[in-house]
This record gives structure tokens, C-alpha cells and sequence, in this order.
């Protein structure tokens, strides 16, 4: 059995400890057994540990120091002499490696790393003791900056003795063999890791022995590792993309990209992403982007989706390699919008239904292709509505009309809403809607929309041709989250006047059956009491006589409301009342005709119970209605052959006569006479329009006085800015218009210029 050299003999010890190294440094393969290592660890103990200095003590002077001075000494021979030992054995395995290059050198160099490392820490461990003790004080007293732990310091001999001399051989071997991946060759990448993960480990922090950093690595591969990488990528690129269409050289930037990630996960240090990705997006993306930003056009002209997600992907790597795109996508859409309107505008006529659809049709499209192509990117989607803003207020129907939109979108919405026999399903209206905000959202002159869509919404609910309450609060609830609770508060209370309404009703007509049971009339009567603050109605423009027939009720209502509501007056819109009227003087129907007509045509009609022909100053004379309002009543009646002109050449002449024609005929039992005629539309949109620019001129006043109440003093521009700002979500008001208001206010003397500034303005209190 072996015997422990004398702990006071460094001589024997280091021989025997020299042997324990040969074996396990050159042949740790054969084994050593427990015995072997627990000699080599009791010899590097007891040699530290022995209490007679290795030298006289007077040497070291006398006193408590003696024994940690001798100490000291122990520890560095032994320490010194290991160091040395690993230097000659590192001399030997960098010579054996100049017989090895490329791929052959790493083979070797990797076998011999991960034996030296692995034998590295068996020796660690049998000097465990020479750690502890001496090398611990020697690092916290400092004496010196070059002592480590044993195993750190077998890593400095490795980067001193080895790794400095081939690491220019390693390296470019190395390199030698990514490029070679690169150009298709399937390669043994734990040769590369290896290498990598070596590199890591030689990064020593000279301050902390504990500690390792990546310097090493940065240093040594990772700086010519992306060096190589740009020059590999640059030549590729430039070749590639002369050769190839714009499409084709995304592809293979992508992959290019997506193999580099690769590489990083498989043999990479995590470190070396960033630089790395960084480089190749610069090489592959940057260097190309005005080559990708031209052929933007032709993949978005022929709707190449997966092309443009590709080139947008790509793009968004580098800082504002967007924004070209963005710029062009936008230029786009406004084009196809104007161009599809421009379509539309050469009918004679513009449909509000196919107009609307047009716009929805593109903003579809595009949108679509955002949230596809673009990943739905908050840059692409503004430019998105940008576009469709433009086209949707500034397009050739509006040429004609600037509110046109507006107009044409609450037309469109009145059509869905309005009862017919196209209604569409519940699911399908709201769906519907929620297209109708979508370009709702667009349109700037937001009140000309509010404007014609009360008093359209007011002739449904009037008329009784609403299709559903339900779909009518639904619009008015998403109107009501689009532009706030002002906006819709009027179009809320017509719903609610029209409840109201309905309960007042039934008790009016619980009274009416009551007076027809003991004898009264027998007329259906239905009433609508509006509020006159809430509906967009007007007054009539004309006298009326009630006829007879229905005097009788229209009293007995005026009294029943009176003592209902105390106080309240009745205003009766005449021109907006219906009526139905039974006939049974015709012989082409056995069961007689019901016309549906308008109160003035009712007036008219009923004239008729007493004679069978009238002329046009008795028929005047009787209604008490005026030309304007009487001859569109007339006009229909002859059209339709209720009545015969038989005297005058046409409605409205002096002495025209109109007699009864016993000999009309329809197909239909239910006709309807009450139809609009197109002067009365035309009328009817140019007073809306009138009353909408009226209604701008008191909300630029009001915004002025109320800005001027908050600030006190302005300038002229800052307070025109101002209004601008707080008007645009309803309409986008014109400077001019903005300054007449100012105008107005200064003869009002709501404010004031200040003295000595002609551009500043002050609030009168």
C-alpha cells in the first residue's frame, strides 16, 4: 500500500502529488479509486497543515506572525509548483494540436478541453485544503492579484498556455464551419457549442475569482464571428436581389433571419442576439429598404397578402422602416375610395344604399388587409383613417354638396329602419348598423347627419313606418356611444313622446268607445302629442278647415287633453296628419276602395259627400288652404283619376273644375295617395340645410362666449384654434364663418378688443 510522503518534506510530497496529477490530467479514464484520492488530499492537507515552518522562523521575524508567515510560504510553493505543472502538461497539448486544422483542429481541441475540465475539478477537490486556507487568505488580505482558486486557476493556464496560441486557428475554423452551414452543408454543431461554451468559461473577472464574464467570448468570437456574418450577408444580398423579383429576396431574407435565430438557440451564447439580429437586419432589411419600399405598390395593386405581411414584417425591424409604407398604403385607399364614388357620381341620381356600400365596400377591403397584412399595426390603421376620412368627405358626390355624406348615410339609414318588405333579420339590421358607424366614424359635419336623421326618424315614428322599436333604440344607443349623450338626447325623447303618446290613446279611445256606446261618432282617431322642444317639425304654412266629419272628435280631444294637462297648448301639425278613406260610390269594387291620403286631401275629398263636381275657388273656399298647399293635393288626386280636370288646362287655374270619377279603377283595394312629390323633397332637404347652418352660427357663438368666459383674454388665432378644437368632433367649422361670428359678438358686446392689440380679444362680464 502507499505511504503518505513526511508532511515537512516538499520534495516527496509534491513527487507524489506530481503522480496523482500525471494520472489524473492523462489518464483519468483508467480510474481513481477512493483510496488513491483520499492519499492525494491527506498529502496537500498535511503539507499545509503541518505546525514546523518550512524555513527557520527568524526568517519571518518572531512573535504571533510566525506561524501564518510559514504558512504562507507552504501554501505558495505548493501552489506555484501546480501552476507550473499545469503550464509544461498545457505545453505539450498545444504542441500535438499544430499537426490539426479546421474541422480536425476542433475535434482535438474539444476533446482535450472537456478532458482538462473534467480533470480540473477532480484536482480542484484533492486541493481543497490549499483553498480553504491559504488561497482564501490570499485573496482577502490581496497579496497578490494573480492567486485563484485551483480551479480557476487551471482555466487561466488553459487561456496563458493554450487558448492564446490557437485561438486565431480555433476561430477561424470555427467560422469556417458556420459558413459552411450557411451555404446548405449539414455541419456537427456540438463542435461549435463546444467552442462557445469554452469560450464562456475562460471569461475570468480579475477583480472576483469567483466570478466569470463574457469577454473571452465577446471578445475573441463573437466581434469576427459578426464581422463575418455581415460580409457573408452582404455579398449574398446584393447578388440575390439584382438576380431576383422583391417578393422572391423577401423570402429569402426571412429565412436568412429565421435561421440565424436558429443558430442562436443551438449553439450560441443568448448574448450574442441582439448584435447579431441586429446586424442581420441591417444587412438583409436596411441596406434593400428603398428596393422593398418601390415594390410596395405592385404587391398592394395586385392584393399579395402574404407578401406584403412579409415585406412588413421585415420593415418593422428597422427604425422607421415603416413609414414610406404607411405613407403609400394611405395614398392608396384614398385613390380606390375617390374611385369608386367617381363610378357611382355618373348615374343621374345617387342612391343612398349603393353609395354607402361602395364606401364600406373599400374601407372593408383595406381594413382587412390591415389587420391581416399589417397585423392590425396602430400606424397602418391611422393611416387607414386618414384615407377613408378623405374619401368620405371630399370625394365627387360631395363636390356638389359637402354635407352630401352625411346626408346620403342618414337617407341610407332611414331605408333600413323604415318598414318594408326587404327588412332585413334582426342579426343581419344589426350588423347593417354597425357598418353604418363605421362610416359614421369617418364623417366629419357630424350635425348635418343628426340634422337629417331626427327629421327622418321623426316621419317613421309620425308615419308609423318604423320597423322596430328595438332597431331604433339600438341606432340611437350607438349614436349615443359614438358622440355622446347631447347628441342623442332629442332623438331619446321622440321615442319616449311616442310611449307617451300610446298611453294617452288608449285613454282617449277608453272614452271614445264610452260616448259611442250612448251614441257618439264612430271616427278611429289615433294622436300623437309631441314635444315641441324634441321634434324637428314645423308649423304649417297654411289655414286649414277641419271637415265636419272629424270636428266633432278633434274637440272632444282638445277638451279631454285641457283637462289632463292644465295650461299645455295643442299646436296641430295639419300637414303631417293622414287619413283613410273609405269609398262606396265605385262600381269597380263590390266592397269598395280605401284611399290613404293626407289631411288636405282628406279636406278635399270629403267635399265630395255633398256634390260631384267643384271648382277650384270652391274647393279654396272650403278647405280655407292655400295655392301652395292645396295644388300638390289636387295635382295627385288627377294623376292617380280620383278626380277628372274637366274645365282649365291645369291645377290651380281660375275656374278649373274637378268633378268625381265614378269610373276609376285599381288593381289594388288599398291605394295610397299620401306620396311626397319631389318638389316637396328638394324643399324639404334645402330648408334642413338652412336650419343646419343656422344651428352652426349659434354653436360657433356659444363656443367663442363660452372660451372667452374661461380665458378672459385671447388672441385672434389662439381663440380660432379654440373653436375649431372643440367643434370638430360635431362639424369642422370654416375660419371664415368663425370670424363673422366674432363679428356679431363684438356688436353684441359680449366681447371686446383690447386697447392697443387688434388681435386680442376680452370678455365683456
Amino acid at each position: 500500500m502507499q505511504q503518505l510522503p513526511p508532511a515537512n518534506d516538499f520534495g516527496a510530497t509534491w513527487s507524489f502529488l506530481e503522480s496523482g496529477l500525471d494520472q489524473i490530467m492523462n489518464r483519468l479514464e483508467e480510474g481513481l479509486d477512493r483510496t488513491r484520492y483520499s492519499l492525494l488530499y491527506s498529502a496537500v492537507h498535511n503539507y499545509c497543515a503541518r505546525g514546523t515552518p518550512a524555513q527557520p522562523a527568524s526568517t519571518f521575524g518572531s512573535g504571533p506572525m510566525n506561524q501564518r508567515t510559514a504558512t504562507y510560504l507552504i501554501g505558495a510553493e505548493l501552489y506555484n509548483s501546480l501552476s507550473k505543472w499545469l503550464e509544461d502538461h498545457l505545453i505539450k497539448i498545444r504542441t500535438q494540436s499544430e499537426q490539426y486544422m479546421d474541422e480536425a483542429l476542433l475535434q482535438y481541441y474539444t476533446k482535450q478541453w472537456g478532458r482538462y475540465t473534467t480533470a480540473a475539478r477532480v484536482v480542484n477537490n484533492i486541493f481543497m485544503y490549499l483553498n480553504r486556507y491559504w488561497v482564501k487568505r490570499e485573496i482577502d488580505e490581496d497579496r497578490k492579484n494573480d492567486v485563484y482558486d485551483v480551479f480557476t486557476l487551471t482555466l487561466v493556464c488553459w487561456r496563458r498556455h493554450m487558448f492564446e496560441f490557437v485561438h486565431h486557428n480555433v476561430i477561424a475554423a470555427v467560422l469556417k464551419l458556420i459558413e459552411r452551414e450557411r451555404n446548405g452543408e449539414t455541419i456537427e454543431t456540438s463542435l461549435v457549442k463546444n467552442i462557445v461554451d469554452s469560450l464562456v468559461s475562460l471569461g475570468l473577472d480579475t477583480t472576483d475569482s469567483t466570478k466569470s464574464n463574457l469577454d473571452v467570448y465577446k471578445e475573441y468570437f463573437e466581434a469576427p464571428f459578426i464581422q463575418a456574418t455581415e460580409v457573408y450577408y452582404t455579398t449574398e444580398s446584393e447578388r440575390f436581389i439584382t438576380e431576383n423579383s422583391v417578393p422572391d429576396y423577401m423570402k429569402k431574407a426571412e429565412v436568412r433571419l429565421n435561421e440565424e435565430q436558429n443558430r442562436i438557440e443551438m449553439y450560441l451564447h443568448e448574448s450574442t442576439q441582439k448584435p447579431l439580429i441586429s446586424k442581420c437586419e441591417t444587412v438583409l432589411v436596411k441596406n434593400h429598404s428603398e428596393t422593398l419600399w418601390d415594390g410596395f405598390q405592385s404587391l398592394i395593386d395586385h392584393d399579395k397578402q402574404d407578401d406584403l405581411h412579409r415585406m412588413y414584417t421585415l420593415l418593422a425591424r428597422i427604425p422607421e422602416g415603416l413609414d414610406p409604407l404607411r405613407v403609400r398604403f394611405e395614398s392608396h385607399v384614398r385613390k380606390a375610395g375617390l374611385g369608386a364614388i367617381e363610378r357611382i357620381d355618373q348615374q343621374e341620381s345617387v342612391d343612398p344604399k349603393t353609395y354607402v356600400d361602395a364606401l364600406l365596400a373599400v374601407h372593408r377591403k383595406y381594413n382587412e388587409l390591415v389587420q391581416h397584412a399589417f397585423s392590425g399595426e396602430p400606424g397602418f390603421v391611422a393611416s387607414l383613417d386618414k384615407a377613408c376620412g378623405e374619401f368620405v368627405n371630399r370625394n365627387a358626390v360631395c363636390k356638389k354638396s359637402s354635407s352630401k355624406s352625411p346626408e346620403l348615410l342618414a337617407r341610407y339609414c332611414d331605408s333600413l329602419l323604415k318598414k318594408n318588405a326587404k327588412n332585413a333579420e334582426e342579426s343581419e339590421l344589426e350588423d347593417l348598423l354597425n357598418s353604418i358607424m363605421t362610416v359614421f366614424k369617418y364623417v366629419e359635419d357630424k350635425d348635418v347627419f343628426q340634422k337629417f336623421y331626427s327629421r327622418l326618424l321623426a316621419k317613421r315614428l309620425v308615419n308609423g313606418t318604423s320597423a322596430s322599436d328595438d332597431a331604433e333604440g339600438s341606432m340611437i344607443s350607438k349614436l349615443k356611444e359614438a358622440c355622446g349623450f347631447e347628441y342623442t338626447s332629442k332623438l331619446q325623447r321622440m321615442l319616449t313622446d311616442m310611449s307617451l303618446s300610446k298611453e294617452l290613446n288608449e285613454q282617449f279611445k277608453d272614452l271614445v268607445q264610452q260616448s259611442y256606446n250612448t251614441g257618439g261618432s264612430n271616427v278611429d282617431f289615433n294622436i300623437l302629442v309631441l314635444g315641441a322642444g324634441q321634434w324637428p317639425l314645423q308649423p304649417p304654412n297654411t289655414t286649414f278647415n277641419l271637415p265636419e266629419d272629424v270636428v266633432k272628435t278633434y274637440d272632444r280631444f282638445q277638451k279631454f287633453y285641457q283637462n289632463k294637462h292644465s295650461g299645455r297648448k295643442l299646436n296641430w301639425l295639419f300637414q303631417s296628419c293622414k287619413a283613410e278613406l273609405k269609398t262606396s260610390y265605385l262600381k269597380a269594387s263590390k266592397t269598395g276602395y280605401t284611399f290613404q291620403v293626407s289631411a288636405y286631401q282628406m279636406g278635399v275629398l270629403l267635399q265630395y259627400n255633398n256634390a260631384t263636381s267643384y271648382t277650384y275657388e270652391d274647393i279654396q273656399r272650403s278647405t280655407a288652404l292655400t295655392p301652395e298647399a292645396l295644388n300638390p293635393a289636387l295635382g295627385i288626386l288627377i294623376k292617380a283619376k280620383v278626380l277628372l280636370l274637366t274645365e282649365g288646362e291645369k291645377v290651380g287655374d281660375s275656374g278649373s273644375r274637378y268633378d268625381l270619377n265614378f269610373d276609376f279603377k285599381s288593381k289594388k283595394i288599398r291605394i295610397n295617395l299620401n306620396m311626397p312629390m319631389k318638389t316637396e323633397q328638394k324643399a324639404e332637404a334645402d330648408e334642413t340645410h338652412k336650419t343646419i347652418e343656422d344651428d352652426r352660427k349659434f354653436l360657433m357663438q356659444a363656443a367663442i362666449v363660452r372660451i372667452m368666459k374661461t380665458r378672459r383674454v385671447m388672441k385672434h388665432v389662439n381663440l380660432i384654434e379654440e373653436v375649431i378644437m372643440q367643434l370638430q368632433s360635431r362639424f369642422k367649422p370654416r375660419v371664415s364663418d368663425i370670424k363673422k361670428c366674432i363679428d356679431i359678438l363684438l356688436d353684441k358686446q359680449y366681447i371686446e378688443r383690447m386697447e392697443g392689440a387688434m388681435d386680442t380679444y376680452s370678455y365683456v362680464a
